[in-house]
């Protein structure tokens, strides 16, 4: 039996989205576990993108770019002091890009059905993990324990600041209910709540970059209209309430049972900039020595530091790493990419139908996540790669273009199909060959440097020879 277009796309979605939730829901969830879960959704994308007819997603300027930015990537990769690191690391950003490309089609080839799906999934997704937090907090404020450590309340990533990023991406969409007319009195009041207890947890979690994400989107959106200042409303009530709820369980109730309370995000709340600056200030070195084509991709983690296998700056990682010409190329492509879809929900914004709103909150999860980036690892963390890819490929499907866009080029195509396939099958490969032994891997690096684990590819990033 042959399936037709849209059944394969409901395979699609629900394979992926069940890899999405046992992503960060199971009691072993973790970085590599991700990373794992990221290269199942690569390859599921891969065999959906390769089982329908091609089209092409995005305008001739675009795609010129896209081939700048690989090929640039390829020659860097290939130049590079591990040249197989690098090709892993191009792989893996071709493979975000099928991710991509296989959420826009599915939603391209779907209705508005997917648009409810998505919201319903990140409403669960959402609510599970409020309920993970819930039970921890229960289990720790009756253990008997003098101390609370509210980091032990956050489950299913490796750091508490993957966690946030996760958070940037889902804030901005969980308000989406809350817009939308059809939605009845008893839903936006559950839909609220939930939306309090994920800032409850966003607050608790003290990731500063998530804070700043989201400030800087009300900001923006507060200047997009009705709907925008809607969004911002019910955002800044939710705060509020997630704000007392922290009062009252870490404050009140602690002190009633008479706690200490560890790891308070009040503690967060400075301009410190926790070691970044050492870590940017190797980026800019590296990217000064080889400004054209980097050191080559992944190769931040190349070079140990006490920090981090990565800059936590996506400008100048993709700089250091691929070159700065990539680096224009890439924020160019943002930049261009980000300004049409602004336009478009200032233009459409005003008729506030479901399509309109949801657009906004996709566009202000994109924002947050991409001002995160300017200070976290937005843009190495699978599961965060995986929302990413996941929030851009519905842009792009419902991205209304203004003249008809072109099928694309049979060489380019057949191009794009070649590097897709190759760049899955080497993340497989990578996948099976290092999996077996990462645990032994990451106590070995801890053994030999006293460090802590610095994530880049697996938890354990640093792929330099003499500590690997």
């Amino acid at each position: 039996m042959t399936l037709s277009v849209q059944q394969r796309g409901s395979v699609f979605l629900v394979v992926t989205l069940s890899l999405l939730l046992l992503g960060i829901t199971l009691s072993f969830s973790g970085h590599d576990w991700q990373r794992v879960m990221q290269v199942g959704v690569g390859v599921c994308a891969l065999v959906y993108g390769l089982s329908i007819p091609a089209g092409r997603l995005v305008d001739k300027p675009t795609a010129i770019g896209l081939v700048l930015v690989f090929g640039l990537g390829l020659v860097s990769s290939l130049l590079a002091h591990q040249p197989l690191w690098a090709l892993t690391e191009w792989a893996l950003m071709i493979t975000c890009g099928v991710i991509v490309a296989a959420f826009a089609r599915l939603r391209r080839n779907g209705d508005q059905t997917l648009d409810q799906v998505l919201i319903l999934f990140v409403l669960l997704l959402c609510l599970i993990k409020t309920l993970q937090y819930g039970y921890a907090g229960v289990l720790a404020f009756t253990s008997g324990e003098p101390i609370l450590d509210t980091d032990l309340l956050l489950s299913g990533f490796s750091n508490k600041r993957f966690y946030g990023q996760f958070q940037t991406f889902t804030l901005p969409l969980l308000a989406l209910p809350l817009l939308l007319a059809s939605t009845s009195r008893l839903a936006r009041g559950l839909v609220f709540t939930l939306l309090c207890a994920w800032w409850l947890i966003a607050i608790s979690g003290g990731t500063r970059g998530t804070w700043l994400g989201i400030g800087v989107v009300a900001v923006v959106l507060a200047f997009l209209g009705a709907a925008g200042r809607r969004w911002l409303v019910w955002q800044l009530a939710a705060l509020c309430g997630g704000l007392f709820l922290y009062w009252l369980l870490f404050s009140v109730l602690a002190r009633y049972l008479g706690l200490e309370i560890a790891s308070l995000s009040n503690d967060r709340l400075t301009t410190s900039l926790s070691g970044r600056e050492v870590i940017w200030w190797q980026a800019w070195g590296m990217l000064s020595e080889r400004p054209w084509l980097g050191f080559g991709p992944m190769h931040f983690a190349d070079i140990p530091n006490p920090t981090a296998a990565h800059p936590h700056q996506a400008i100048l990682q993709w700089a250091s790493e691929w070159g700065v010409p990539s680096a224009l190329c890439v924020s160019l492509l943002a930049l261009r990419g980000g300004w049409a879809t602004l336009m478009v929900i200032r233009r459409q914004g005003p008729a506030g139908s479901s399509q309109d709103l949801l657009r906004l909150c996709l566009f202000a999860a994109l924002m947050g996540a991409t001002v995160q980036a300017m200070v976290d690892g937005v843009i190495v963390m699978p599961y965060s790669q995986l929302w990413l890819a996941l929030v851009v490929g519905w842009l792009l499907a419902l991205h209304p273009w203004r003249t008809s866009v072109a099928e694309p080029m049979p060489l380019l195509r057949r191009a794009w199909q070649v590097s897709a396939v190759l760049s899955v099958a080497l993340l497989v490969f990578v996948v099976y060959r290092d999996l077996p032994g990462a645990t032994e891997r990451s106590q070995h690096y801890i053994d030999v440097t006293k460090r802590h684990l610095q994530p880049r590819f697996w938890v354990q990033g640093v792929i330099a020879p003499h500590v690997r």
